[in-house]
């Protein structure tokens, strides 16, 4: 996630690179050819240009609006996930009889494994890496044999909550709420894969580049009585917002991509590790991730 610290224009630039290469080489291009066809080149009315810039600007804005929804839809999803987390130490903790710290401990520890499960399966990476410590060795190799170490990982405080009620540990009203809790992670857990998994159509991004691109050689060759030192730099200008706009909307609309925009669930999950850890009792704990210059993770 991007902090309220100054972008540096090298990350801007680097993001538009390729974009802004091919928009450079294609005013020169259009000049030159312009120049050295001046006589044959009709003339080009403003309204054409004008036109093209007013559908990008409706394309964008569109993208940008589905992208953002994304966004902050996976932002919410882990704001639950921050909450609830924390609710279900603080149920099993006051409806748990006396005398189950240890159970206690380990349904609260497992919350934390999923978590960090969870998080790392959205990004692509290990899901496994940063939960073993929180898990049993029994407990590690029935994670590790599933598909879905998030899931098992809820199976297993599943479980534990279910011999807490057949000991005569909680009764059947704090069950139910123990398990509503359980249901309201299920639920976050399924809101984040869905958004992962459903692709924003890559069709539609190339079709804003491509009406991009033919916006910069329809304004060139209406500007082409302007001199190039003045032309090629306003072309580069413009195209510049718009394809740093339609990449802001890239970032956006793929939230759990461990990249600067992105959602910073790393960060989310040690502070929830943070919380939990205190909960217990702790005094150990490992303080909060810290910015990578301009974002966060």
């Amino acid at each position: 996630m991007l902090l309220e610290k100054k972008i540096p224009v090298r990350y801007l630039l680097q993001a538009v690179r390729i974009e802004l290469t091919i928009i450079i080489l294609l005013c020169i291009i259009i000049n030159f050819i312009t120049w050295r066809f001046k006589h044959l080149m009709p003339d080009m009315p403003l309204g054409i240009p004008a036109f093209l810039g007013t559908a990008i600007s409706i394309l964008l804005s569109f993208q940008l609006n589905q992208s953002y929804d994304r966004w902050w839809e996976a932002r919410k999803i882990w704001g639950a996930i921050v909450n609830n987390s924390r609710n279900l130490v603080l149920q099993v903790q006051n409806l748990v009889k006396d005398g189950n710290d240890p159970v206690v401990r380990g349904i609260a520890y497992r919350q934390i494994a999923w978590c960090y499960a969870l998080g790392q399966s959205l990004r692509g990476q290990d899901p496994f890496e940063n939960t073993q410590r929180y898990l049993d060795s029994t407990e590690r190799a029935a994670v590790g044999a599933a598909s879905n170490k998030a899931l098992a990982i809820m199976q297993l405080n599943a479980v534990a909550l279910k011999g807490l009620r057949s000991n005569g540990q909680i009764d059947s009203f704090s069950h139910v709420q123990l398990d509503n809790t359980l249901v309201k992670l299920s639920d976050a857990m399924g809101g984040a894969e869905r958004i992962n998994n459903t692709i924003f159509p890559s069709t539609y991004r190339k079709l804003l580049h491509f009406v991009i691109y033919l916006f910069v050689v329809a304004l060139s060759i209406a500007l082409k009585d302007v001199g190039a030192i003045f032309a090629i730099p306003l072309l580069i200008l413009i195209s510049s917002c718009f394809f740093l706009l339609e990449k802001t909307a890239s970032q956006l609309k793929d939230p759990f991509r461990n990249q600067p925009g992105d959602t910073p669930v790393t960060a989310i999950t040690r502070t929830i590790e943070i919380n939990i850890r205190e909960l217990l009792g702790e005094t150990e704990i490992p303080g909060p991730v810290a910015p990578k210059g301009f974002y966060i993770l």
